[in-house]
């Protein structure tokens, strides 16, 4: 592992299946560039509370926010209307059945105040892999025939580590959301990892955590 001579080390990543410590990141939480995307580092970088965020034309960069945004699955909020939504059966739900779709809609899907998607062609040919040998999940959900919403993650036992999200309809991805929390408070999952701070996420009941207690989170097993 190699780094610069900046105020913040920055460090680049070599071949080898290895990450610094995350107490290592800049102020925005940026830990390292290069490397790959394999499985292995991949899941290696998920299991140390790190996770990949570049654009198409960037270098792989390796990010480790502090503080964390997490949601326990018990504290998710379901407002009135959503619990008129989940009760009308407007929504069908599935699982697993249609990850690659999820992924591709949602880099398609367009975010306020950002150009283009961080979801590039080598991220969603990663994640599919991780899908195939059981580690990306993916909640579908469906309006009569249409997939109108969705999403997906990386699921490490314990703490499921949520990646994106999309809706083509109003309250699909919160349908999507409110469902993934229910399924992981009943297996008593410990954590949803979302990664960074937004107000949508904290109306849905996720807090920012010190990124320290969200590492022995991690670091714990059922």
């Amino acid at each position: 592992m190699e780094k610069d001579s900046g105020k913040h080390p920055l460090f680049f990543v070599t071949e080898r299946l290895e990450f610094p410590p995350v107490e290592y990141t800049n102020e925005e939480g940026l830990l390292a560039v290069g490397g790959d995307l394999s499985p292995e580092r991949l899941l290696l970088a998920y299991q140390s509370g790190i996770f990949p965020w570049f654009n198409e034309d960037s270098l792989i960069l390796w990010w480790s926010p502090d503080p964390r945004m997490v949601l326990f699955p018990n504290k998710i909020k379901i407002s009135k209307s959503m619990r008129k939504v989940l009760d009308s059966g407007q929504f069908r739900l599935t699982k697993n059945t249609r990850f690659d779709d999820v992924i591709d809609l949602c880099a398609q899907s367009p975010r306020k105040d950002q150009h283009g998607t961080w979801i590039t062609q080598s991220m969603k040919k990663a994640y599919k892999r991780l899908h195939e040998i059981g580690m990306a999940k993916s909640y579908e959900v469906w309006e009569g025939s249409e997939l109108v919403g969705g999403l997906y993650g990386i699921d490490l036992g314990h703490v499921f580590c949520g990646e994106s999200m999309f809706s083509k309809v109003s309250n699909a991805s919160k349908f999507a959301f409110i469902k993934l929390a229910q399924d992981l408070e009943k297996k008593n999952y410990k954590l949803i990892d979302c990664q960074v701070y937004t107000p949508h996420l904290e109306s849905l009941g996720a807090e920012e955590m010190p990124r320290e207690n969200f590492i022995k989170i991690l670091n714990e097993k059922n």
